[in-house]
């Protein structure tokens, strides 16, 4: 890399690692777990990936899909039953590379793809509101703090193209908070993020039949739910970075074993586990991070934020990170969706709704049957010409 690559991917790695804390410290709540716990798997998980996953630019941390899975054996069971579980997801996850299973990627097609991409881009908006307050003053500030944001993240490129759109907009409200001593929430009062490195600990659980049966389902789900959101959001960033040659340059197989390296280190080091995040995995491409060192830099970032400046970060406010991740989902969204086929846009809808009110495995697994069904029995005179899936390339 050039020095400037260099640059770049480093200041896009930051970048990350700011818009990535917030939504970490979220979906670690929303299953029931420490805060801490949630950055361990962004910091493990995210390392082992971007080191050694097979899509570079892909960021991997823990996600909303999993926590809304794993939230009832945490309550029913305890936390140490997700440390197993996500132990055991990540085995299957291996397994699922070694046997060379990735190129099952290519039976998602595009209306499928574009589904997926929409239902997150959504999930992510929709869960940006739960840190906004309900009324009053605080509301009016927070409003005008986003959309100060939104202002600076298109204006940055226009001033400069060296420091990330995205961290131009972050400095900018956090400047201006501060200068005038604005009253508004911060990362702090979500939750505190500071603690120590992650230490290896066995689960504690009964290593027994029964332990086993209880985990196992949710190590399948998670595992599958983990699997395709990684890949698809993969497929997503050769869209990015190879428009011309889409599909081409992910290594499914690589990218699944790396998956579940980084799963099976992350659950005995006390994570939540996680997949690839697209909503960080856009704030990194858009700021350049198409290098491993981009991912790199965000897990180390993370760690160091746990560990040495968390007072730092605990006083960006929430505003600046919630304008960021508006204009990542403005972005994420194919808003040329409803232009295309009606056969298209019915199964992109189905796949979106289904997203969005069950979970990302049965939604495209929905899709991929309705697309499969259509072929089977329409007529071959009826609608457009058959799409092909999406096929990931093999190396």
């Amino acid at each position: 890399m050039t020095p400037r690559a260099i640059v770049r991917n480093v200041l896009a790695g930051i970048t990350t690692s700011l818009a990535m804390v917030p939504e970490v410290v979220a979906f670690a709540l929303l299953a029931k777990v420490n805060p801490v716990v949630g950055l361990y798997a962004a910091v493990i998980l995210g390392f082992v990936t971007a080191a050694f996953g097979g899509r570079p630019g892909l960021i991997s941390g823990g996600a909303g899909s999993l926590a809304v899975v794993s939230v009832a054996l945490v309550v029913n069971h305890g936390v140490d039953y997700l440390f197993a579980c996500i132990i055991l997801m990540g085995v299957f996850q291996f397994a699922f590379g070694l046997c060379r299973l990735g190129r099952l990627i290519r039976y998602v097609t595009p209306a499928v793809m574009n589904g997926f991409v929409n239902g997150l881009a959504l999930i992510i908006f929709f869960s940006q509101f739960g840190q906004v307050p309900r009324g009053g003053p605080a509301l009016y500030t927070m409003a005008a703090l986003i959309g100060l944001t939104v202002a600076g993240v298109l204006l940055a490129p226009r001033i400069t193209r060296l420091v990330p759109a995205g961290l131009c907009g972050i400095l900018l409200v956090s400047a201006v908070v501060w200068a005038f001593g604005i009253q508004t929430r911060t990362v702090g009062d979500i939750a505190g993020i500071a603690g120590a490195l992650p230490a290896f600990s066995m689960p504690v659980v009964p290593l027994t039949l029964e332990t086993l049966w209880i985990v196992l389902p949710y190590s399948l789900v998670l595992g599958m739910i983990g699997l395709i959101e990684t890949l698809l959001t993969a497929n997503l960033v050769d869209d990015f970075v190879h428009p011309d040659k889409p599909h081409q340059h992910t290594h499914p197989n690589r990218e699944s074993m790396a998956q579940g390296v980084g799963n099976v280190l992350t659950g005995f080091f006390g994570g939540m586990g996680g997949c690839a995040m697209i909503g960080q995995t856009v704030i990194n491409l858009e700021a350049g991070g198409f290098h491993r060192l981009a991912g790199i830099v965000s897990a180390l970032a993370i760690l160091c934020y746990i560990l040495f400046a968390s007072p730092l970060i605990e006083a960006v406010p929430v505003a600046a990170l919630i304008g960021v991740m508006f204009v990542v989902c403005f972005h994420t969204f194919d808003w040329k969706t409803f232009s295309k086929g009606r056969d298209h846009v019915v199964v992109t809808l189905v796949v979106m709704v289904a997203t969005v009110a069950t979970n990302l495995a049965y939604a495209v697994l929905l899709g991929i049957l309705i697309e499969r069904m259509w072929q089977r029995w329409r007529p071959p005179s009826a609608g457009a010409p058959r799409e092909s899936g999406a096929v990931a390339g093999e190396r």
